[in-house]
C-alpha cells in the first residue's frame, strides 16, 4: 500500500480551490467589480485549472493509493475545465440580472469541478465517492439557487433528496463490495474478481446491482431519471446546463473506468443488465421528449436519450469503445454547450423558454437560430455535425463486439429523436412574431458560442485528433496494474 503523496499532482484541484476562496472574498470586499467581471475572472480561474494540467500529458503517477494522474485523469482535466469556464462565461449576464451572491456562486461551480475531476481520477472508490458527493452537493445549491423562484427551490429540494437516497445506495454497494473482495481499490478488486468468486457471488451481484443504481440516478438513467425534468426545468438555465455536461461527463468518466478496471472480468454477468437499462433509456428519453412544450424539459429528455446512448458503450466495453464512448461524450458536451447557450441569450433577452415562444426567432437572431439549428442537428446525429460522427463511430464499435442489435434500436431512436428537434427548428423559421425588434449582438457570448459551433464541425468532419487523443487516454485505463510484493487487500490508506 502506497504511503507516498505528492501534493504537487493535484495542483489543478488546489488552485481552483484557491481561486473559489478569491472570488468569494473579491465579492465580499471589492463588490464595485461588478457581476459580470466577477464571472470573467471565473472563467480564467477555471481555464487556467484545465491548463495547468497539460503539465501531465504522456506521465502516469499515482497520489498515494487514492488518485491516478495520467492521460485519461488529463483529458477530464481539461475538459471539465473547460465546461466549467464556458458556464462561467455563460452565466455573466444572467447572474447580473437576476440572482444574489455571485462570488458563492461561482465558487460552487469551481467546486463542482473540483469534484468532477476527482471522480475522473479516482484510484479507489471511497475517494471516488467523496468526489461524487462534492460535485452533487455543489449541484444541489445551485440547482435552488434563485431563492426567489419556487420551481428552483423545488428543483433543489427533489434534487436533494433524490441524490441523497441515491448516494446511500451507492455507499452500501461500496460496502457490499468491500466485504466480497477485501478491498475498494479497483484493481485489486478486478483481480479478486478474475478468480474464483463461487463464495461471494451474491454479495458481489447484489453490491454491483447497488452501484449501478447510484451511478445510474448521477447519469439520469432510467428508472433512475425522474428528478431530471424538474431540476432542469427549475434550476437557472446555465446551472440546467452545466448539470447536463458536466454531471453526465464525470459519472460516465467514474462509470467507464470502474467498469474497466475493477468489474471487466465479470463483463458477461452485467453486460445484458446495463443494455437493458440503455434501451430503456434511450425509449423514454426520446419518445418523452415528443410531448415537451418547455425547452428546458425538451433538453432535459434530450439528454435521457443521450445517456442510453453512453450506457451502449458500457454494455459493449472493450478499449475501442471506451475510446468510441469518450469521443461521443466529449462531441455530446460540445453540442450540448452550444445548444444551452442559444437557449441561455434567448432567455435573457426575453424572459421566455416554450417552445412555441421561439417563433419568429430566425428573423430577429439569424445567427442565433443558425446556431441552435446546428446544434439540434448535431444531437439529432445528422451528417456533418458531431453527433453523427461520434455516434457513427461507438455504433460501429459496439457493433463489432456483438452488440449489432443494441446499436440497432440506438439507430432507431437517434431517427425519433430529430423530430422533436425539427419542432424547434420549424417555430424558429416558420413561425410568426409581430415583435420584429433585432436582438442585440453580446460580443463575449456569441465568441463562446462561435468557438462551440467550430467544435461541432471540427469533431464532425475531421475527428482523427481529438480521437487520438481520447484512444491516448483510456489507453491507460485497460493497462493491468500489477500489486506490488506483500501488498494487502485493504485499499484504504
Amino acid at each position: 500500500m502506497s504511503t507516498s503523496l505528492e501534493w504537487g499532482l493535484l495542483a489543478p484541484e488546489i488552485l481552483l480551490a484557491g481561486w473559489a476562496a478569491f472570488i468569494i472574498l473579491i465579492d465580499l470586499f471589492w463588490g464595485g467589480l461588478g457581476k459580470e467581471r466577477l464571472g470573467w475572472l471565473a472563467a480564467i480561474g477555471a481555464a487556467a485549472a484545465g491548463g495547468l494540467s497539460l503539465i501531465w500529458v504522456g506521465d502516469t503517477k499515482q497520489f498515494g493509493d487514492l488518485a491516478d494522474i495520467n492521460d485519461y485523469t488529463t483529458l477530464f482535466r481539461v475538459l471539465f475545465s473547460g465546461i466549467g469556464a464556458t458556464i462561467c462565461i455563460l452565466s455573466a449576464r444572467y447572474v447580473r440580472d437576476r440572482l444574489l451572491h455571485p462570488g458563492e456562486y461561482y465558487a460552487l461551480i469551481l467546486l463542482a469541478i473540483i469534484g468532477a475531476n476527482g471522480m475522473a481520477a479516482a484510484h479507489e472508490l471511497l475517494t471516488a465517492y467523496i468526489s461524487l458527493e462534492l460535485l452533487s452537493f455543489s449541484l444541489y445549491t445551485l440547482t435552488s439557487y434563485a431563492k426567489f423562484d419556487l420551481r428552483s427551490n423545488e428543483a433543489g429540494l427533489k434534487y436533494m433528496l433524490l441524490g441523497a437516497f441515491s448516494s446511500a445506495i451507492f455507499l452500501y454497494g461500496i460496502g457490499l463490495i468491500y466485504g466480497t473482495t477485501g478491498s475498494t481499490q479497483f484493481a485489486v478488486i478486478g483481480e479478486v474478481l478474475s478468480g474464483d468468486t463461487s463464495d461471494i457471488e451474491w454479495g458481489m451481484y447484489l453490491g454491483l446491482a447497488l452501484m449501478i443504481g447510484g451511478l445510474g440516478f448521477k447519469v439520469a438513467a432510467v428508472p433512475f431519471h425522474m428528478y431530471t425534468p424538474d431540476a432542469y426545468e427549475g434550476a437557472p438555465i446555465p446551472i440546467t446546463a452545466l448539470i447536463s455536461a458536466l454531471a453526465k461527463a464525470a459519472g460516465f468518466a467514474f462509470f467507464l473506468k470502474l467498469f474497466a478496471v475493477a468489474f471487466l472480468p465479470l463483463i458477461d454477468d452485467w453486460r445484458y443488465f446495463i443494455a437493458g437499462l440503455s434501451v430503456a433509456t434511450m425509449a423514454l428519453g426520446n419518445l418523452v421528449a415528443i410531448q415537451q412544450r418547455n425547452m428546458k424539459r425538451l433538453l432535459a429528455y434530450s439528454s435521457i436519450g443521450q445517456v442510453g446512448y453512453l450506457l451502449l458503450g458500457i454494455a459493449a466495453l472493450s478499449q475501442d469503445t471506451a475510446s468510441a464512448l469518450v469521443l461521443h461524450m466529449i462531441g455530446y458536451v460540445v453540442t450540448n454547450l452550444a445548444a444551452f447557450t442559444c437557449v441561455i441569450l434567448y432567455y435573457n433577452w426575453t424572459g421566455r423558454e416554450e417552445i412555441e415562444e421561439y417563433k419568429g426567432l430566425a428573423q430577429r437572431a439569424p445567427y442565433l437560430a443558425l446556431c441552435l439549428t446546428i446544434a439540434l442537428f448535431s444531437l439529432a446525429g445528422m451528417p456533418l455535425f458531431a453527433g453523427f460522427t461520434t455516434k457513427f463511430i461507438l455504433f460501429q464499435a459496439a457493433a463489432d463486439e456483438d452488440m449489432l442489435w443494441l446499436a440497432g434500436v440506438a439507430a432507431f431512436f437517434s431517427f425519433v429523436s430529430l423530430y422533436y428537434y425539427l419542432i424547434v427548428i420549424r417555430e424558429m423559421y416558420v413561425g410568426e412574431t409581430e415583435e420584429k425588434t433585432r436582438f442585440p449582438t453580446p460580443w463575449l457570448e456569441y465568441t463562446a458560442l462561435t468557438v462551440l459551433i467550430a467544435g461541432v464541425f471540427l469533431i464532425g468532419l475531421y475527428p482523427k485528433p481529438v480521437l487520438e487523443l481520447v484512444e491516448d487516454g483510456t489507453a491507460t485505463i485497460f493497462v493491468s496494474e500489477e500489486l506490488d510484493p506483500g501488498e494487502d487487500l485493504i485499499g484504504v490508506p
